[in-house]
């Protein structure tokens, strides 16, 4: 990969030279561009052994690196180095459009990722949310993206496991590290932390997360391989697993604990200020500012709460907003199940609904197929509703798991909205038409920046009425209750990270202002301690997304077109915001 590398650099640097004498060179420089990012995309799947995997590729399926070694950091440091000097040795008049976009992509993902190396966050590598304990785990099920079709896929697994349990050790020392210089979670967050690891000492191993594959052997396995790996799982489950997880809880419960902190901001740690105005650019893709962000957020929830006024006198509803709030959190007419497969029936049905709209509204669809399922148990209890993508090559589904940790307490009111944003047209459109892009540089089809993603998947919420849903207005409250969720984020976020607010404030707030329960409310809030500046993306990209399209109608008048809207914004795959507005404005000129 190296060797690619350094013949593409090669390549670039005679290739400025002569396009300025001859036009056919700039053949050999969209060639040498070319090469550079397949060298780039390449290295990067070494770097990221598991996101192979999951774009199933499968490579690297027995690797795990230890993200937190000095020498880890080190050669991530020297790869986007390398490449973002590699760029500066291009000249741009000799690429197409697309390989510009690539190439400016390409310089916006070096530069963060350097700049990310600069702090000391990896001091805290572990939280109930985010940390790549939780990945592995899922790994671990048998069910996701790592395979187990083959005796080299079990084998392969063992291995990986082995290289995982040095990860988590380095975690556990950096975590005394952190303890000793203040880099450490917030008590409530450790609390969460605690069940994880504890959900994984069991020792019976029938039982056990990590003995799942077993149960999956293919029964075209021979007697002997399959007593083998029985073996070989068990005691991996029994001496390395369990122990290792009995290490970790005893550590949290009697170290890492008592010595969490008090505060709820990243900027009551020694990342302060600096790691937050990072994070808001890493994941807005802007440069704004946290009082910004702050003030806009608190604009938008004035918004929507008249809105919402107006849905609750529709339905008649006698009481002040707030009171409203508390009907639909406990509304057991909302609340119509009994049985776990009622509620994936349920999603089912939402999809069959919007199917006719959707060719209405969108040209090219994915191939990609898809499928609805219950987050598995482990992760259950602290994880909220997500899409995982399906394979790069289509044969994986993309599937939209959702939490149903107390079946009959599950609430819809906002179930259709959540279905748009999670599966379709909202995550699995977005990520499967990147996937499958074949005008997309491989690195591209993976991308993900949370702006573009989180945002265009708020975008899709509104239009449930044009997909044929939000016919019962509290579903249509549904999505205004996600929308000022969105946009209590903003308030609360940088409340949290930049203007001093406590843990206690954020829920207060939360509560004053939406519809979901108080529990769901407290882990929201304790994922945005987790990790700061994700929750300010989708309401940011969202607003861009809006805006973008509203301008295209204006300026095109009757020859805007929604479903080439949608396709232009679909085709980049995932791209910084301001990348996709200069895309849009010179889509919006052509056509004029």
């Amino acid at each position: 990969m190296k060797r690619a590398f350094l013949i593409g650099l090669v390549l670039l640097c005679s290739c400025k030279q002569a396009v300025k004498n001859d036009p056919d060179a700039a053949n050999e420089t969209s060639k040498a561009f070319s090469e550079l990012l397949e060298a780039y995309n390449e290295e990067r799947l070494v770097l990221n052994p598991t996101k192979a995997t999951e774009a199933g590729d499968h490579r690297y399926n027995d690797q795990f690196p230890n993200f937190l070694s000095e020498a880890y950091k080190a050669k991530k440091q020297a790869y986007y180095t390398r490449y973002k000097e590699a760029l500066t040795k291009l000249d741009t008049s000799a690429l197409s459009d697309t390989e510009k976009m690539s190439m400016a992509v390409l310089n916006w993902d070096c530069n963060i990722n350097i700049e990310a190396l600069t702090f000391k966050k990896d001091l805290m590598p572990i939280d109930q949310m985010w940390s790549k304990n939780l990945d592995f785990n899922q790994l671990a099920s048998g069910t996701t993206s790592q395979p187990f079709k083959t005796v080299s896929d079990y084998k392969n697994w063992l291995k990986r496991v082995d290289a995982y349990l040095i990860w988590l050790e380095a975690a556990k020392k950096n975590m005394r590290e952190g303890m000793k210089t203040g880099y450490v979670l917030p008590k409530p967050l450790i609390v969460k932390v605690i069940p994880q690891f504890e959900s994984l000492i069991g020792e019976d191993v029938e039982t056990h997360l990590y003995f799942a594959p077993v149960k999956l052997m293919p029964e075209t396995f021979t007697k002997e391989d399959r007593e083998a790996l029985r073996e070989a799982y068990t005691d991996m489950v029994l001496k390395k697993i369990v122990p290792a997880h009995k290490d970790m809880v005893a550590f949290l419960k009697h170290d890492y604990l008592p010595a969490g902190r008090t505060s709820s901001g990243i900027n009551a740690t020694p990342l302060g200020d600096a790691y937050y105005n990072h994070q808001i650019k890493k994941y807005t893709t802007t440069s704004m500012s946290a009082d910004d962000i702050h003030e806009l957020g608190l604009k938008e929830v004035a918004r929507i709460r008249g809105e919402m006024e107006a849905v609750k006198q529709q339905v008649g509803f006698k009481g002040d907003l707030n009171a409203f709030f508390d009907h639909v959190r406990t509304n057991k007419d909302l609340m119509p199940f009994t049985e776990r497969s009622q509620v994936i029936a349920f999603y089912d049905s939402i999809h069959e609904v919007m199917k006719p709209q959707i060719n209405k509204l969108f040209g090219k669809q994915p191939k990609t197929p898809f499928e609805v399922r219950r987050t598995e148990p482990f992760r259950e209890k602290s994880a909220a509703a997500n899409y995982a993508s399906g394979s790069l090559d289509g044969t994986r589904p993309g599937i939209f798991y959702t939490p149903i940790p107390d079946v009959e307490a599950y609430n819809i009111f906002d179930k259709e909205d959540l279905f748009l944003h999670e599966a379709i047209p909202g995550h699995h459109f977005q990520i499967s038409l990147a996937q499958e892009n074949e005008e997309l540089p491989d690195f591209r089809k993976t991308l993900w920046y949370s702006a573009y993603g989180e945002g265009w998947a708020l975008y899709t919420e509104a239009m449930g009425k044009e997909l044929g849903l939000y016919k019962d207005p509290y579903q249509y409250f549904g999505m205004l209750s996600a929308e000022i969720h969105r946009a209590i984020r903003l308030v609360v976020d940088t409340g949290l990270h930049a203007k001093g607010w406590t843990r206690k404030q954020a829920i207060q707030y939360s509560l004053e202002n939406e519809a979901e329960s108080e529990a769901k409310i407290i882990s929201e809030i304790e994922r945005y301690m987790a990790n700061p500046g994700q929750a300010l993306s989708y309401k940011i990209g969202q607003l861009k997304l809006i805006e973008l399209r509203e301008t295209a109608q204006s300026e095109l008048g009757e020859a805007f077109d929604i479903k080439e809207f949608h396709n232009q914004v679909l085709e980049t795959g995932c791209i910084p915001l301001q990348l996709l507005e200069n895309k849009i404005h010179a889509w919006i000129e052509s056509n004029k």
